[in-house]
């Protein structure tokens, strides 16, 4: 009795049984979408305005400080002459009271840019210096299966002397070494080693392959390896601090000159800068000139020769005839 009747529905409860429509975001606030594309706008304007905006001038460095004292980052960094560099770390040493056998350093900034967007691949190298400044020598390994070439490798100072045997041993790094040299007879033997060696893989460029096996015992015994690090730059030793000052001048000059030969001379000089210093002075960057090999030069002396010559001909022919 209490019941409505069938399609009869209590003026209250209508409005409690309809389902709510869905309403859209946009719909519900019309405002939202507006704000939103003001905003990306704002957004793109300050972003512009930035690019737009002109980079802070910086002041310009001077070139020498008078005072004792001075903000270095005011000033260019001063570059020196490299005998004058060498006696400045010799005469810091006398100041300090360090240990004057200290060895000297030097970082080699490289400039590895080539033709578009090749490059000089990073490299390491051997090199016998004019004067030894450590009493170390290098184990080198000989790979040799002739008794005969054995007997000699270990005359003449091998650490280690062996064939096919060696090669598990080195893969599993049971045996090491500084440098690995072999003959010819072995390459076809040694493949397996030569993602394991890698860089001192034995190869006819690197001079340590061949058939004279005194001859690169004695180079890889007493030379000294630098390797290019971080992509462009090179960290080595060259020198003591207590040698002469030419001695470490003509150690110096030739790792530079070593480096040098990793680029073609038609570029730019792969030495961009070249700082020295010992183990306990700061750095001196050097002036480059007089440290660099003259190729460039001596290829235009020659070319201009070569023209001069040619006007000369023309000249003594007509005078002849």
């Amino acid at each position: 009795a209490l019941a409505p009747r069938c399609g009869l529905v209590l003026p209250g409860l209508e409005q409690r049984l309809v389902v709510p429509a869905m309403v859209s975001p946009a719909s519900a606030r019309p405002y939202a979408a507006a704000a939103k594309a003001a905003k990306k706008d704002a957004k793109r304007s300050r972003q512009e305005k930035v690019k737009e905006k002109a980079p802070p001038r910086r002041r310009p460095l001077m070139s020498k400080p008078v005072d004792d004292v001075y903000l270095t980052w005011l000033y260019r960094r001063p570059c020196y002459q490299l005998e004058q560099a060498v006696g400045m770390l010799k005469r810091f040493q006398e100041l300090d009271f360090t240990h004057p056998k200290q060895f000297v350093y030097i970082n080699v900034f490289l400039d590895m840019a080539l033709q578009k967007k090749k490059k000089v691949d990073p490299f390491s190298s051997s090199v016998t210096l004019p004067h030894r400044f450590t009493d170390e020598v290098n184990k080198v390994l000989v790979f040799t299966e002739n008794e005969q070439e054995a007997e000699v490798a270990r005359e003449h100072g091998a650490a280690i002397v062996g064939g096919v045997e060696l090669i598990k041993w080195i893969l599993e790094d049971e045996i090491q070494a500084d440098f690995y040299v072999a003959v010819p007879a072995m390459m076809p033997k040694l493949i397996p080693l030569r993602n394991k060696l890698r860089r001192k893989y034995p190869a006819t460029k690197r001079n340590s392959l061949g058939s004279d096996i005194p001859k690169m015992l004695q180079f890889f015994r007493e030379c000294h390896e630098y390797t290019v690090e971080d992509e462009s730059i090179i960290k080595t030793r060259i020198a003591r601090l207590d040698m002469p000052t030419e001695h470490i001048i003509a150690n110096l000059k030739t790792i530079i000159h070593d480096i040098c030969t990793f680029k073609p001379s038609n570029f730019d000089p792969i030495v961009r800068r070249l700082v020295i210093r010992s183990s306990t002075s700061e750095g001196l960057l050097l002036n480059l000139d007089g440290i660099l090999p003259q190729v460039e030069k001596v290829e235009e002396k020659e070319e201009e020769s070569a023209a001069d010559e040619d006007q000369q001909k023309p000249a003594q022919e007509s005078v002849s005839t």
